[in-house]
This record gives structure tokens, sequence and C-alpha cells, in this order.
């Protein structure tokens, strides 16, 4: 059965170099889409090994040159790479996992394989560090490169602009998302594809970069203690990769979704669905999500649709709950990648909305009614024992409960000398701990905080003008907590 081809919106090239056919093999160079299954950028690759009759190798480099890099994300992404290594075991697929021991020594690996491929397929993903390592590459290369999204249920290059608001780009949504429904990435797309007989990789590249050892993927990775960079934040007990993903998606879908309005705000029912973290590191896709979902509504997607008003509720014709964590899933979660993708300085504090500098800066003198270092938020010692309790859980397991993150936000900015620096806190702490971290969805999240896709709140309060205000105090009134202070609090 041949694959569906891949919808030309999501294929950018990222030179103007043409196909080599005396290359030995397609390369798809992994950056983000950590998986094997519902894959865009997979399948594309997979369109050209069998166009080109050229065997298929997948590169997989995790950098330890990023500026986050630590044990605690490491361990994660290697979950990972062991489980596409197991599921590409006995297949004529080449997968290569490379694991940086320093800085600045795998960055040449991509182009040292690509320089005897056909062509390369990579991932088009809107993290600098990423895109940085990629442009540099394909600008050095003979042969054609090109990047595709597999991001979201909305291909990147189908929105207009940057949307500053959940209304106005919901609203976008509802006109627009009924074409790209229906265009699913393959579940298994190497399940469809007869390859050619697996491609060998040359002496040289081997010798100098050597392939992530069994004990490095699958052992007890003592070999990461060598590694350069911070290991001060260790590994968690979630564990990463594609079967730690579907296991996720199948307990939530099958013992939270029907219950997930009600009680997604409430810590003690841990009612969220914990994806955040495979999304991140590309081990769960979107549409597989959105799959189960539907699957569970017992709703085909030729059903979904409606007036495009920009509400919440409706469109997707599914039950209450259902609609409350579509929201989330696919209006929220792709407004931020609407905007990382469109907007180069959207981690950067000048594209925030002009209303919300104004009045944050307005009010950047006021007196704060407790002032915390970074190293005393870090250590969660302040007065408030629910912001405590929060930082605590993102410390201790790399995830804040969806609510509580955007008290712990709204607390940082009032408790910091001034809204640059909350920022600055908030960006440090999130992306040194959370699994969820360094991602446009987490971005939204923190700049939320202050003032992004929001609009103005009266009355107007010291250290937050016109921005959006919240307390502990209201927030303990409104939550069941008493689980969650007994297993986080101090």
């Amino acid at each position: 059965m041949p694959l569906e081809v891949v919808p030309a919106v999501r294929i950018h090239p990222c030179n103007e170099r043409t196909v080599r056919a005396q290359g030995r093999f397609v390369l798809y160079w992994m950056t983000a889409f950590h998986r094997t299954t519902w894959n865009f950028a997979l399948q594309r690759a997979l369109e050209w090994s069998r166009e080109l009759k050229k065997p298929l190798v997948i590169l997989d480099v995790r950098f330890c040159g990023d500026p986050w890099a630590n044990e605690r994300l490491h361990h994660f992404a290697l979950d990972g790479m062991a489980e596409i290594d197991r599921r590409l075991e006995g297949r004529r697929v080449v997968y290569y996992p490379y694991v940086e021991p320093r800085p600045n020594t795998g960055g040449a690996l991509p182009s040292a394989l690509a320089t005897h491929a056909s062509a390369v397929v990579t991932d088009d993903f809107p993290d600098e560090y990423l895109q940085q390592i990629v442009r540099e590459a394909a600008k050095r290369l003979p042969v054609l490169v090109e990047k595709v999204d597999a991001n979201g249920v909305l291909p990147f290059r189908a929105a207009p602009r940057v949307f500053g608001t959940a209304f106005s780009f919901r609203r976008f949504l509802q006109k627009e998302l009924r074409s790209h429904l229906p265009k699913d990435p393959e579940r298994d797309p190497l399940r469809k594809v007869a390859l050619p007989a697996r491609a060998h990789i040359p002496q040289e590249i081997t010798k100098r970069w050597p392939r992530a050892s069994r004990e490095l993927l699958f052992g007890k990775r003592r070999d990461l203690g060598a590694l350069r960079f911070n290991h001060d934040v260790g590994a968690v007990a979630l564990r990463g990769g594609m079967k730690a993903a579907e296991a996720a998606l199948k307990r939530f879908v099958g013992k939270h979704l029907d219950d997930y309005a009600a009680l997604r705000n409430h810590p003690d029912e841990d009612a969220t669905s914990n994806l955040s973290p495979y999304l991140a590191f590309g081990h769960i896709s979107v549409h597989q999500v959105l799959a189960a979902v539907m699957a569970h509504e017992n709703v085909p997607v030729s059903r979904v649709g409606g007036k495009a008003t920009g509400g919440r509720r409706g469109w997707w014709r599914v039950g209450e709950s259902a609609e409350a964590f579509l929201d989330q899933l696919v209006t929220w979660r792709e407004l931020g990648y609407n905007m990382s993708w469109q907007d180069p300085a959207h981690d950067r504090y000048s594209s925030l909305p002009g209303w919300a500098r104004t009045t944050l800066a307005d009010h950047a003198a006021n007196p704060r009614p407790y002032r915390y270092s970074l190293r005393q938020l870090e250590a969660a010692r302040t007065h408030d024992a629910l912001w405590n309790a929060a930082q605590t859980q993102l410390v201790r397991e790399g995830r804040l409960h969806n609510y509580l993150r955007m008290l712990w936000g709204k607390k940082i900015l009032e408790w910091t000398a001034s809204p640059e620096e909350a920022l600055d806190v908030m960006i440090t702490l999130n992306n040194t701990y959370a699994l969820d971290g360094r991602n446009p969805n987490s971005y939204s999240g923190i700049f939320w905080v202050l003032g992004r896709y929001d609009r103005a709140w009266g009355p107007e309060r010291q250290v937050f003008g016109k921005v959006r205000y919240m307390s502990s105090e209201s927030t303990a009134r409104k939550l069941r907590l008493k689980k969650y202070m007994e297993q986080y609090g101090r």
C-alpha cells in the first residue's frame, strides 16, 4: 500500500540545491519529532527513499551545548531514543543516535552524513538553537535539505499572521481547520514501505562520532556523568518515549477525559492529561491525541465544524469535557506555536502587547510586599505555603499543575524587582526544571502572566497595574488542595 503524500504546505526547502542521484541514502535528521509514528517528516523522508530507491538513515543527535541541557532533560530524551532504537531493531532502517559528550563536538555530524546523502529531510520546529544549526548546515551542503512541519493540526504556513488573542485565533481555526483535519500523518509509515537494504555508514563517521552505547540508552547511564552540562538537576521518575506517551494518553482518555471540564483545575484530582512533556519532546503527535479523543467521543472528523464564532464550545461537536480539552490541545497550544514560528522575539520582553508593557512600566517602581532572589525562589523558600508547594512539585517531578502554574508566575511578578526580572526568573526556573519547558506552549504560559493573550483588567493594582492579578488565598478557597499540600507542602 503506498504512503499518503505529505501536504505541500508542510514542506519547505532550506536551500536551493537539488537531489543527488549518486548519494548512498536518504537522511532524515530528526531534531524535534522523536517518534516513528504519526510523523510527517519521517513520512516525507520515506517518500524520497521510495522515489530514489535509496535506503533510509535516521540521525538523532542530543546536543549538550543547549543552554538548558541537564541530566533531567537528557534522561527523558534518552528514554525516547532508546524507544526508537527498540522499534527499529530488525528493520531496514539505520537509526543513528549520537549523544554529544561536550559542546560543539556533534555539530559537524549532520553535515558529514549529509555529504553522502541523496536528499536530507529535517524537522521544522520553532526553536532558534536547533534552527540555527539547520540553517548553517543547509548553506554548506551540496544536496537538497527540506524541513517538514509536523507540529500541529494547523500547518504553520496556513496562518497569515501572528494572532494576539485566543479568541481571534480560535475563530481563524474554525474557518480554516476543516480542510486540514482529514490530512493526518501515517500512523505507522514504516509498515507500508518496502525499503532497500540497510545503508552503510562510512567508518570515518562512526569512528569520530560513535553511536550512543547500549549502556547510555538502556542501562544505568553512568556515562552521563562525563557529559559537560548541568548535573545539579537530576532525573525524575517520569519516563520518556513513545510507549510511555501512548500509555499516558490511554490513561487520560480512559479515566479522566469525561470529567476533565469539572476536575482539571483541582490539584487533588490530578485530572489533567500530563501529556505536555511528551508533546514537547516530540514523543507523541497532536494528531494521535486528537484521534484518540475523537474516537472516544465517537465523532468522525467529517462531522466536525460549525459556524466560526470564536466560541469555546460546540465547534468540535463532542462532549463538554472533550471540547474543553481540545481547546487547550489545539487552540492554546497552537496559538503559542503560531507566535513562536512567526516572531523571532517571542521569548523577549519586547514581544508583550503595548498595553501590558505600558501598565507594567507605570507600576515598576511600586514597593513589593516581599522580595525574593532567584536562589530563594528556586529553593521554595518564601512565606507562601501554596507557592512553595508548586515550586517543590516543579523541582521534584519536572511538572507543575496547570492552574497552579498561573499562580506560580503571578507571584514571581509580585515578588521580584521588575517585570523584566520576573520574566528572566520564570524562564530560568521553567526551562531548567520543567520537562515541558523550552517549548512554544510553555512560553505562552510564561508570557500570559505578563499580559500576552489577555486584556487589561480592573481595578488597577500596585505592581500589576492592569495586568490580571491572582492571589494564593483566592486560589486556596476555590480549589481542592488538601492532598496536594500533604504531598508537596513543607
